[in-house]
């Protein structure tokens, strides 16, 4: 019940805790201070810049923040292949299904674990989002998942407060070497239940996570604490093709979409290749990625719609995710 109040929120601090908070950043004069041990983050870098993963204030920002936001990191015409591809028959819509918030709404999502080779695919094995991966984490990645989430108008559901690897823990993954690349296909904001992070929250290593519903959610009192030493909540604003890389530990939320205004999302997510994962479970071990070219999403070669190999998530029949399901799948 806890967890589902801060949810329908969009925020797990009520009143109380952040006039604390607060007394506690104001220094001798009642001058609001902003904990020492959290720097104010980087701007948003625009790819057009000459965007370099290895460049020392991405790799500070990164490791301070736990996220970087890169501006445009889809294209205009990209975008609208996407869509296409998306929406095609046969196309990545077709395999979505509804997953409850257990808050009364519902979230549709797709997910699989295999690239593949056609348009979709192409946005995990671009250079420009997969060897940015490889630079923040520090070593070769592979595709661990790809997902379409899309929080449709009036109906979208929430996800609570959590750290991606709370789930991926259970899967035999023994170090936080993941991450994930979050692309907006629409603008993003707090209306539509645009998503919030927790800046350094990934400094905290891996918090106990408790389940709620189909969820699994941060502890409460770990979050209050958080939020008093200073953690910077970012309501994240984006505009379509924009691009966040952030990291596994790296507390995030949004909330239900009370909204007019659709927002689909693709999450990719990457493992570092010297992780394997120690079980068997329902996405996959290391596989080497196919890296392509950036121009690879809209090559005329590359298929518009090929799902063969991708390997798609279907809770209703997967054996692995029955065998999972008490700690739930992400």
């Amino acid at each position: 019940r806890r967890g589902r109040e801060a949810a329908a929120a969009a925020d797990p601090f009520d009143e109380e805790r952040e006039a604390a908070a607060s007394r506690r950043r104001r220094g001798p004069g009642g001058q609001e201070q902003r904990s020492q041990n959290v720097a104010p983050g980087m701007r948003a870098v625009p790819l057009e810049e000459a965007f370099d993963a290895d460049a020392p204030e991405v790799r500070r920002a990164w490791e301070q923040d736990g996220f970087i936001l890169v501006k445009g990191l889809l294209r205009e015409e990209e975008l609208r292949r996407l869509e296409e591809a998306v929406k095609a028959d046969g196309g990545i819509e077709e395999h979505a299904y509804g997953r409850d918030d257990g808050m009364g709404r519902m979230t549709r999502m797709a997910l699989w674990n295999h690239p593949g080779c056609d348009v979709t695919g192409m946005v995990a094995r671009m250079r420009r989002v997969s060897r940015t991966m490889s630079s923040l984490l520090g070593g070769e990645v592979y595709h661990y998942h790809t997902k379409l989430m899309m929080k449709d108008a009036r109906t979208g559901g929430a996800h609570l407060w959590h750290q991606d690897f709370g789930y991926w823990a259970n899967n035999g993954c023994v170090y936080p070497d993941m991450a994930t690349c979050f692309i907006t296909l629409d603008s993003m904001d707090r209306e539509n239940a645009g998503l919030q992070v927790l800046r350094g929250s990934h400094k905290m290593g891996l918090v106990p996570h408790v389940q709620t519903g189909a969820q699994a959610e941060a502890d409460p009192q770990r979050l209050a604490w958080a939020e008093m030493a200073g953690l910077e909540h970012v309501q994240l604003e984006m505009e379509p093709g924009d691009g966040l890389f952030f990291h596994c530990l790296t507390l995030h939320t949004s909330g239900q979409n009370n909204s007019d205004r659709r927002r689909w999302c693709f999450l990719v997510a990457f493992n570092r290749a010297d992780n394997d994962p120690l079980e068997e479970h329902h996405h996959p071990c290391y596989v080497p990625l196919d890296v392509a070219p950036d121009s690879a999403l809209c090559d005329p070669k590359t298929p518009l719609v090929d799902t063969s190999g991708k390997d798609f998530m279907d809770p209703r029949d997967d054996k692995s995710v029955k065998k999972y399901e008490e700690h739930g799948f992400h």
